[in-house]
């Protein structure tokens, strides 16, 4: 099981540490690599995974995590995305506990400190995994790897490929994925903890400890269950030190037939046999609590499987493993997203990036040769443990099993990066042992990659703080993803600059014609600018390419009973009402086409459902107290009113609206109550000064009036009305001065 001294070790250029030191090292440079990313915002995904997650809350039922996705849909729902991450949801809502709300520092400082304990954990596996397992009398794993397992952890902890797990919240997945990966796979070594090398027994106690924190992985993300490929290969190679090679010349050649007995006395059968039984339980567990079936993604979400012929599909596939492959070996262009034509289809053979594939061919045959036919038996194990760690956890992310639904994700290269990291310790370590004239050089080119790797770490954390750096650092990157434009245009939107938006959202929609988001944001902006024609256009476009887009057909009706078009304003709001059962927001809105065309019972029946859809809809409650004020049915408004209080009691708009009904029905007191409680939340409101103006007038406190009347026209001097009932009250004190004794 142990690799007596790996010889090409200590040419590696870098001290020799204790244990505790090592790790200690990595994970300092951990830190010092995602540190500033600590204070950042919520970004990009986190806005639904995180913000707009109700399984975050106190309020919500904790159960709840357990039957619904990641993204806090019913798992059961056709529109679910099935990632089923319970245990990654349970640590956001501890960190919503622990902060008492969605405060994003918290959130991050997790991350970053999750990343730092894999980084230094990273070590041990990397220990076994090139030099062997072997324990001392107390049970500590011995490493025979000291440097090279150092150098590939340093590696590991500064990849820039890690800024998205680390920086984004969302990454934790990723990040708790990998720890339970890890500790599965160093529990499963703890099965063969029986003193002498040569003592065939195992504990099969540890081999279902391992199982269970596999299991505990894939409830952190699907990737978790790969670690048993992983415990597989090493329990082949370097438990029962089987020669691949070997192997396969004996079956083909059926020369020196396979020793069974041999393989049965390891116990090597019945450990497969176990993961085997504890994989497929997984799997069929995952499966049942789908529910549904697979989830069902689009062409825009993953091209290449979309392609018209098989050829094209498998070379579009391979050319993503080479955009994969060059991420791990040149990290500087990273995107938050590769889809939406970032990364155009190769549809010929005589495409130039047909190169790009025989190049990732040639590199992995080349390594394959090397770990199966060379006669060092070091560089064999290290090697093939080496490309099993790279490729065995990106499988699911391949599109071999199933559609997955993106092109490129740099979070799904987390674990792949170990494999790559220790085949990149391995290759200086052989060139340190090959040339060792060009140490020195070698040296410092090592040195050089770390501060590098460290200072692209900084730069892309940074860009991770806030939405509108992220957003922005992708247009260099993927000038052709329509995405990348939408969310900047978005981005711009939100912080009000919307004629920058608009040019970001026409943009989005050359590149992609049919994007019917980015159609419906800019529908959206070019209404609140009065461009209604082109709105009309664009919305209309928007519900034809996707007749179910809800929120299209709302603001399609928005847009049409500005323009007076009221039939067709209403049939698009009831579309939109029939696509989306639950939506108080259009009721809002259909209730103000009906109060435009004084049909006040629809009106109030409609805003009577947005209210019972979303009891605290402001705006449907404060409309429904206005119109009976205005048909005069003062008393059911008073009723509305009140009613609206109890589930808002300091929604100051609904205040000012009952206190103007209490007013007309002259119980002046109340009425008083509710404008100065209205006045104390929002003290500025210059039509809450003006009508307790009003009242005092009508109640006889002049001075009172007085006052208020000034405050309102202090606050807004063109104020409709004001002006002249302070006038009339003026004249009124003038007289009574005049004609008092």
């Amino acid at each position: 099981m142990a690799l007596s001294g790996v010889y090409w070790d200590h040419q590696i250029p870098l001290p020799k540490l204790a244990p505790v030191q090592a790790k200690v090292t990595v994970a300092l440079v951990a830190l010092l690599c995602f540190m500033n990313s600590y204070d950042g915002e919520f970004v990009f995904d986190d806005s639904e995974a995180i913000v707009n997650n109700k399984d975050l809350k106190p309020t919500t039922p904790l159960n709840n995590i357990w039957s619904n996705d990641f993204w806090g849909s019913n798992l059961s729902s056709n529109s679910s995305h099935k990632s089923y991450r319970p245990l990654t949801v349970l640590t956001f809502r501890l960190n919503y506990l622990l902060a008492g709300g969605l405060h994003p520092v918290g959130f991050h400082v997790l991350n970053i400190i999750l990343h730092a304990v894999i980084s230094a954990l990273m070590i041990d596996v990397f220990a076994i995994l090139i030099g062997g397992l072997t324990y001392d009398e107390e049970g500590r794993i011995l490493n025979h790897a000291p440097k090279t397992s150092l150098l590939a952890a340093l590696f590991f902890a500064a990849h820039p490929i890690h800024t998205e797990s680390v920086a984004g919240i969302v990454g934790r997945a990723d990040l708790l994925c990998a720890l339970f990966f890890q500790l599965s796979f160093l529990t499963y070594c703890k099965a063969f903890n029986r003193g002498s090398d040569r003592d065939d027994r195992f504990s099969v106690q540890w081999v279902v400890v391992s199982l269970l924190l596999c299991a505990a992985a894939m409830l952190c993300k699907e990737q978790g269950i790969t670690v048993l490929g992983v415990n597989a290969a090493f329990d082949v190679l370097l438990i029962c030190n089987v020669n691949v090679y070997e192997l396969s010349q004996r079956l083909l050649l059926r020369k020196n037939p396979l020793d069974v007995n041999e393989i049965l006395r390891t116990g090597l059968l019945t450990r497969l046999a176990l993961m085997g039984l504890g994989g497929l339980s997984m799997l069929y567990a995952r499966w049942r609590i789908m529910g549904t079936g697979p989830p069902a993604f689009t062409e825009v979400d993953n091209p290449a499987s979309f392609a018209e012929n098989i050829f094209l599909r498998i070379v579009n596939y391979n050319y993503y493993y080479s955009l994969n492959a060059w991420l791990l070996l040149c990290p500087w262009w990273l995107c938050f997203d590769w889809s939406m034509g970032c990364v155009p289809l190769i549809k010929s053979a005589t495409d130039w990036r047909m190169v790009w594939l025989l190049l990732l061919w040639c590199i992995l045959i080349g390594l394959i040769s090397q770990a199966l036919c060379s006669q060092d038996s070091q560089r064999r194990r290290t090697l093939t443990l080496g490309l099993v760690l790279l490729v065995v956890p990106f499988l699911p992310a391949c599109n071999i099993f199933f559609r997955v639904g993106f092109v490129i994700a740099e979070r799904v290269l987390y674990l792949s990066s170990a494999g790559y990291c220790l085949l990149l310790a391995y290759s200086l370590g052989h060139c340190c042992c090959r040339w060792s004239k060009c140490r020195k050089l070698l040296c410092v080119m090592t040195l050089a990659l770390l501060c590098v790797y460290v200072a692209r770490c900084a730069l892309r954390s940074h860009q991770w703080r806030s939405e509108q750096s992220l957003f922005t650092s992708a247009l260099s990157v993927c000038p052709l993803n329509a995405k990348v434009h939408y969310n900047v245009g978005k981005n711009l939107a939100d912080r009000g600059n919307t004629t920058a938006a608009i040019g970001y959202y026409r943009e989005a929609v050359r590149l992609h014609p049919t994007y019917v988001h980015a159609m419906n944001n800019l529908g959206n902006i070019l209404k609140e600018r009065n461009e209604l024609i082109e709105a009309e256009q664009l919305l209309s476009k928007a519900v034809s390419i996707q007749p179910d887009f809800a929120a299209a057909w709302m603001n399609l009706g928005i847009v049409q009973n500005s323009l007076q078009k009221f039939e067709e304003a209403e049939q698009s709001y009831w579309n939109a009402i029939r696509f989306r059962k639950k939506y108080p927001d259009c009721y809002y809105n259909l209730g103000r086409l009906y109060a435009d065309q004084n049909r006040h019972v629809d009106a109030l029946n409609a805003w009577r459902n947005a209210t019972m859809l979303k009891p605290d809809h402001s705006l449907a409650w404060n409309n429904m107290v206005i119109l009976l004020d205005n048909t005069g049915n003062l008393g059911q408004a008073e009723l509305i009113g009140r009613e609206a209080l109890r589930l808002l009691p300091n929604d100051h708009t609904i205040m000012f609206s009952l206190a103007n009904v209490l007013g007309k029905l002259q119980k002046y007191k109340e009425s008083e109550g509710f404008f100065l409680h209205a006045l104390r939340i929002n003290p500025n409101a210059a039509s809450c000064h003006g009508n307790l103006a009003v009242l005092y007038h009508r109640w006889g406190k002049l001075e009172l009036a007085k006052k208020h009347y000034e405050l309102s026209l202090k606050l807004d001097p063109e104020a409709p009305g004001t002006r002249d009932n302070y006038n009339m009250l003026r004249r009124k004190l003038d007289q009574l001065k005049h004609h008092a004794p």
